[in-house]
């Protein structure tokens, strides 16, 4: 396995042009790695379902880590060699490894950590070319007044602009809005330039270091991208002029926002919409500019790419994980202290079991406040088998009052058929489909008919509500007429 930037130097190279044997090697592998690498395929990041063999390394990979990442703020002479990682491991703590152990993990840290090549700017307006930076801008999402963070990709050479709105600046979130951009305008820019404080990497010094979703993401849609230096916003001055632009006239008067990705999908359009006019310079129209743009993009990858960051992290012993110290969701009660992976994107939060099967799919959390986002549902294959827990339980005090009232009223017994009915109902039909369907029962006796719960809410959860009848329908009316007709109304 190679290095994404190895991948990503393969993809351009042979964009450029390059043979299959000059790419070899000029990125020192071989030819059959870099057809391998150049076949369309999906390197999204995917589940890390496959455990790890055990090393030796193991136990002194923490410390050779510091080490290592010490040396980066250190002259490049004066650094440690596997050499000298081995040597003192043995003199420092008493390791009882091989130095060709040792070379190979460090070799390995050190392709794992390696540099993309730095490319250098200039101000010539190149179509295709895209600067990117973040904003901020006060909305009102479901009434109530936040400020949220809006990602603007700039075409400097047609000057068009256009944004996405997340609630954060993170990995995932510019991963997102690229995506977006990309699927609008067709294709891909041949070069991005982006802020140094956005969060898909930084540049020090020479030194550029990127998320390990921003490495994938850049080498699976074969662009090239720089950053531009710490406090040298002259250095991208084309996208600091949009993000002013787009705040006074798209988001003046302040919107209204009850689903922030169906507002993100009606945003480029808009945005388009500012380019019916002149350039400022060049006096020709802006939209008719950007044909130039979208004619010189490269075109998308056939295979998707899911902007998702996943990781491995334990439950508590309530079947919970916590994320950014503060924001606490739910998987299931069974799941107490087990191994999942999570999975962090820009709007949801997904949570699988250590075999990579879905359990659940939350609304991500943001802000300093900690928070807690539970998913009832999954609460309900225990409640069955424990319904003593049902008075404090988060599925009771999710319910509408009468429907808690209505179940409260019934016998142990009559509370576990119901939890079943439940449990079968928000499985197949969701858990809001499952509640409406338990209310319409509960004004019709003391107990759910469970045929008619799960049709109700499968109407609901397909959009086609019910119909249910509460009185016997009298059909003599119909016989009547049947009989002054001649009908024989008994075949």
């Amino acid at each position: 396995m190679i290095s994404m930037s190895v991948v990503q130097d393969i993809r351009r190279l042979r964009m450029e042009g390059e043979s299959i044997a000059s790419i070899a090697r000029n990125a020192g592998v071989s030819e059959p790695t870099v057809r391998k690498y150049l076949k369309p395929c999906d390197i999204s990041p995917s589940l890390p379902v496959k455990e790890k063999r055990p090393s030796v390394m193991d136990g002194y990979a923490t410390i050779i880590d510091g080490w290592l990442e010490e040396d980066q703020g250190n002259w490049h002479k004066q650094r440690h060699t596997a050499k000298r990682i081995w040597q003192r491991l043995r003199e420092e703590h008493e390791a009882d490894v091989s130095y060709n152990t040792v070379q190979r993990y460090v070799k390995r840290w050190r392709e794992d950590h390696r540099s993309p090549t730095e490319c250098f700017l200039d101000q010539v307006a190149i179509p295709a070319d895209m600067q990117v930076d973040f904003g901020q801008a006060d909305f009102y999402l479901r009434d109530v007044r936040a400020r949220l963070h809006y990602l603007v990709c700039d075409f400097p050479f047609s000057n068009a602009g256009l944004a996405q709105v997340f609630h954060g600046e993170t990995a995932e979130c510019v991963c997102e809005g690229l995506l977006a951009v990309f699927r609008y305008v067709g294709g891909v820019p041949r070069r991005i330039i982006f802020d140094n404080a956005t969060g898909v990497g930084r540049r020090v010094c020479r030194e550029i270091r990127t998320s390990e979703l921003f490495g994938r993401f850049a080498a699976h849609f074969g662009f090239d991208y720089v950053f531009c230096n710490p406090n040298a916003g002259h250095e991208k001055g084309a996208v600091e002029n949009k993000v002013g632009a787009i705040r006074r006239e798209l988001f003046v008067p302040l919107p209204r926002i009850w689903n922030l990705r169906t507002f993100n999908e009606k945003l480029p359009s808009r945005c388009m919409a500012r380019s019916d006019k002149p350039h400022y310079a060049k006096g020709e129209s802006e939209r008719q500019l950007f044909c130039e743009d979208a004619f010189a993009l490269i075109d998308l990858p056939a295979a998707e790419f899911k902007a998702t960051s996943f990781k491995r992290m334990r439950a508590d012993k309530y079947g919970n994980i916590t994320l950014d110290g503060r924001h606490r969701y739910s998987s299931a009660p069974e799941l107490g202290g087990a191994e999942l992976i999570v999975g962090k994107g820009a709007f949801d939060v997904e949570v699988y079991d250590e075999r990579g099967t879905l359990i659940v799919v939350h609304e991500r959390a943001w802000g300093e406040r900690p928070t807690e986002t539970v998913e009832p549902a999954s609460q309900l294959p225990l409640l069955c088998r424990k319904p003593a827990g049902w008075p404090n339980s988060r599925v009771r005090a999710t319910l509408p009052d009468d429907l808690r009232e209505w179940m409260d009223a019934m016998d142990e017994e009559g509370r576990r058929s119901a939890l079943r009915i439940m449990r079968d109902a928000a499985a197949e039909s969701g858990y809001g489909p499952m509640v409406a369907a338990m209310e319409r029962a509960s004004a019709l006796g003391p107990s759910p008919d469970r045929a008619s719960v799960l049709l109700v809410a499968s109407g609901i959860c397909n959009g086609r509500d019910v119909v249910s009848y509460e009185e016997k329908v009298d059909l003599a009316a119909y016989d009547a007429a049947f009989s002054v007709i001649g009908g024989d109304h008994g075949a």
